[in-house]
């Protein structure tokens, strides 16, 4: 009896044994595609936060552009012709920000991370990249069915958007940065009879429009840039522990 039970101790000593050594290999290897994971995840919001940076760059200049313009309305005496045409194409770009769209959610790799503040940050960036681009597709059909239609009756499309080409406003736009284009339209020689837009009521109002937008965009923008700082500071003293 003594030598069977100590055989059976034996036994399960040694299941016990080669469970506790399963577990840890998988542990192991759960914890080695969680560093991939963050690994990946590291990167991708680096590239979000440089993107995200950018189309706040040009929300800031077409914010400066429709103040500018709204001094020139306001102080005719102030307006310096050579700018105008910089200042309107300016107010004419659509910045839309595009994150890098991980899949982590629909895979059910969140399950991979442990930190629970990372999986929280993780679950909720979907819904508050929606606020951002909520505002920028606003603009988007304003700028199509309100303000282009004003721009193109009133004045030369053709030369502002020459001027936007000049300018190298699409610099932001490119896939590869530092990508130089050549392009010119030329400026319109049509000699045509137009009101002048500074002292049309609606010109104003769209620039109001333009200013306002582009600050919610900007604001919304700066709230999710913290998210983006936190979910790299966690990561970055996740992967400093492995």
């Amino acid at each position: 009896m003594k030598y069977a039970l100590g055989e059976i101790i034996l036994v399960v000593i040694g299941i016990l044994i080669a469970l506790s050594i399963n577990n840890w290999n998988e542990d192991r290897k759960e914890r080695l595609k969680e560093r991939e994971l963050l690994i990946q995840l590291q990167s991708e919001f680096e590239s979000n936060l440089k993107q995200l940076n950018e189309k706040v760059s040009i929300r800031n200049d077409m914010i400066s552009s429709c103040f500018k313009l709204l001094d020139y309305i306001d102080h005719p005496e102030n307006q310096e012709p050579d700018s105008i045409n910089s200042y309107l194409a300016k107010t004419l770009l659509v910045p839309t920000f595009d994150p890098i769209v991980n899949d982590i959610m629909t895979s059910g790799r969140i399950q991979l991370i442990q930190n629970s503040r990372l999986k929280e940050l993780l679950t909720l960036w979907t819904s508050e990249v929606i606020q951002v681009t909520e505002e920028e597709v606003a603009w988007g059909e304003y700028k199509t069915h309100s303000y282009s239609p004003f721009l193109q009756k009133y004045s030369s499309l053709r030369t502002i958007v020459n001027q936007y080409w000049q300018d190298d406003n699409m610099e932001a736009f490119y896939l590869d940065k530092g990508t130089r284009v050549k392009f010119d339209l030329k400026s319109s020689t049509l000699d045509t009879d137009r009101p002048n837009i500074f002292k049309l009521s609606e010109f104003e109002n769209h620039l109001a429009v333009c200013a306002t937008d582009a600050k919610i965009a900007n604001t919304q923008s700066i709230s999710l840039k913290g998210r983006i700082a936190e979910i790299l500071q966690i990561i970055a003293a996740e992967l400093d522990k492995t």
